[in-house]
């Protein structure tokens, strides 16, 4: 009894300064800004506290925040569209290739670029023709000129390129966690249903899929989650132009806050971004908690 005691006493001794800095940098801050979200504030002067007021100008006066959350979420589901062929290519490394190491790190070099180098990268492939753009020096090459686009600069598909950014950025970061998953699967297990007539893809939807659930899980919720807070690429390549047609919630957060000068009314904004985390990562958790239990 007394060594238990002391072991717990032992355990709490050294996790209780990891759980103090993670609530300091954790939720200290998220408690902060939902009470500077209370407060008319420019970050610098008096504040007057003013209840919910932010919220509601937010949800009912902003002609920009709803629109933005529509693009935010969009940004997530394709970023979450990209998983399945993350998963074909780690499936396919894995059976046809004897060392896929090497297509690995092609794959997974844009993931350690910095995003200002991407941002800038794609910004030269995106630009007119006459300035450069390689896309459409190309598709004027193969004779496409009708499909040449101004793509950056267009209101009605600058979003759409910006997807595009993205999932090139993280194919090759989701194709490792699949690979990695894939890879912890004993190989007896495809033989035994070999042996039972199950091979090829069949044998992927059988076994490969049920059995890296929890690994697909952790994708999931890392592309919405990363998508929900999407903000440094959108910054680098179009700063939420033409015309807000790139505003995202996060790029919205940051004009209100430092742009506007209204850092009550950004922090709102965060709080309100914090609650969008929060419930999609528990919707998720819920799905595939009973995914889990069904092929379990």
């Amino acid at each position: 009894m007394n060594v238990l005691k002391v072991s717990r006493l032992t355990i709490a001794v050294f996790v209780l300064p990891c759980v103090l800095l993670y609530v300091s940098i954790v939720f200290v801050p998220i408690l902060v800004s939902i009470y500077s979200g209370l407060l008319d504030w420019n970050g610098i002067g008096q504040a007057t506290f003013i209840g919910l007021g932010n919220f509601k100008t937010l949800f009912f006066d902003d002609p920009i925040f709803w629109p933005s959350v529509r693009r935010t979420f969009m940004f997530a589901l394709f970023s979450m569209a990209e998983i399945p062929l993350a998963l074909l290519v780690a499936i396919l490394l894995r059976r046809y290739f004897r060392k896929p190491n090497l297509f690995l790190s092609i794959y997974f070099m844009p993931v350690i670029l910095s995003v200002v180098i991407i941002g800038q990268l794609w910004k030269t492939i995106y630009n007119p023709a006459s300035l450069g753009g390689m896309l459409n020096q190309v598709l004027m090459l193969v004779g496409l000129e009708s499909w040449t686009r101004p793509w950056l600069t267009d209101p009605s598909i600058a979003m759409y390129a910006l997807y595009m950014v993205a999932l090139w950025q993280y194919l090759g970061y989701h194709t490792l966690i699949q690979f990695t998953g894939i890879s912890n699967i004993p190989t007896e297990i495809y033989e035994a249903a070999r042996m039972d007539g199950a091979e090829g893809f069949k044998s992927d939807i059988y076994i490969t899929f049920p059995m890296i659930i929890p690994i697909f899980k952790i994708s999931i919720v890392l592309a919405f989650i990363g998508s929900l807070q999407a903000f440094d690429m959108i910054m680098v390549m179009t700063a939420g132009g033409p015309a807000h047609a790139t505003d995202v919630i996060s790029t919205h957060m940051y004009n209100m806050s430092f742009l506007s000068m209204k850092y009550g009314y950004g922090s709102a904004i965060a709080a309100i971004l914090v609650l969008m985390c929060l419930i999609v990562t528990v919707l998720i958790n819920a799905v595939f908690n009973k995914l889990e239990k069904r092929y379990s």
